[in-house]
């Protein structure tokens, strides 16, 4: 058929029609939320450059995590700011380490009723700001993965479900699949941060981790964003090494990697809408430039059209509120 006797608009008529033919739905069970711990907090503090986040205090974790679970965000990924650094990152792994009581809280009070997901990487832990073990001003990557292993097992004890390795370091999954097999950790799962991408809209995310790297920059270990057949080589990669769930990080200027990677390998896909995506967008409500609320409900529906599974998000908390 063709116009007259063919008008699309018939399915656009009511708000009823459209969403019954609706293709592509967002949900809360899509998002995850990423929460920041500093280990030296009494109380909450504001992050200065991601508008409507803030640093939790050790005591505050679990009524935030109880309030997300209420709205209908039922995972969280966690990241830590320690009250020490060094150049080996060593409480990255320690048993009352921030991220490791954060964990222990989290599970045993919430259960199952919240999938507790945790980012290992050194680049919090460290005073040189880097992801790994820093020699003659380079990233040692093979010595870094012993202490990647190390981090990720010590999430696991405390009852992690997810471990989220994100330094891109080479044989980062491989290794870490191998230690939470070897001290029996064999139901925890991997999502592998498996392309992430040198990127400017990291930014907000460094200050409100203290994370910046103090020398150099990340370019060596993180991809190149002009390259995405390595990335799909990454991915590849990663599957193969024992990845349980696979990640584009970070987002929006990514959605083609996003797609390329669900429909190659047609595996769990994460894609993360990183702190400079979501500053933008606040930043521009801010102004009145444009509506937020219908902008983040937009933003997210396309990287789950792009083909993400699950996408995590500093907006999941309003976004749940919004989607009712």
């Amino acid at each position: 058929m063709s116009f007259p006797a063919l008008r699309m608009r018939r399915l656009r008529r009511t708000s009823v029609i459209r969403d019954l033919v609706r293709e592509v739905k967002l949900q809360k069970s899509d998002l995850i939320q990423p929460l920041f711990i500093e280990e030296d907090l009494t109380a909450d503090t504001p992050i200065s450059t991601m508008p409507g986040q803030r640093r939790f205090s050790p005591g505050s974790v679990m009524r935030e995590a109880t309030t997300l679970a209420d709205r209908g965000i039922k995972a969280v990924i966690l990241f830590g700011i320690p009250r020490v650094k060094d150049e080996a990152g060593s409480s990255a792994d320690v048993a009352e380490g921030v991220v490791q009581k954060a964990i222990r809280q989290l599970k045993s009070e919430l259960a199952s009723d919240v999938v507790v997901m945790a980012d290992v990487c050194m680049c919090q832990y460290t005073n040189h700001g880097h992801c790994g073990i820093v020699r003659n001003g380079e990233i040692d990557n093979d010595e870094t993965l012993e202490r990647l292993g190390s981090i990720a097992v010590s999430y696991a004890q405390e009852g992690a479900d997810i471990v989220g390795p994100s330094a891109m370091i080479d044989g980062q999954v491989k290794t870490i699949r191998e230690a939470l097999d070897d001290h029996g950790f064999k139901d925890v799962a991997i999502m592998a941060y498996a392309a992430k991408h040198a990127s400017s809209f990291f930014g907000p995310f460094r200050e409100a981790a203290f994370s910046a790297p103090e020398f150099g920059d990340r370019r060596s270990y993180q991809m190149d964003y002009s390259n995405p057949d390595e990335a799909i080589r990454e991915v590849a990669l990663d599957i193969q090494e024992g990845a349980d769930i696979v990640m584009v990080k970070p987002a929006l200027a990514y959605l083609d990697i996003v797609r390329r990677v669900k429909d190659r390998f047609s595996m769990p896909t994460a894609a993360y809408n990183v702190s400079g995506e979501y500053s933008m967008v606040k930043a521009a409500a801010r102004e009145g430039w444009i509506d937020e609320r219908s902008a983040v409900l937009e933003i997210l529906t396309s990287i789950k059209r792009a083909g993400a599974d699950m996408i995590l998000t500093y907006h999941a908390k309003e976004a749940a509120e919004w989607l009712g």
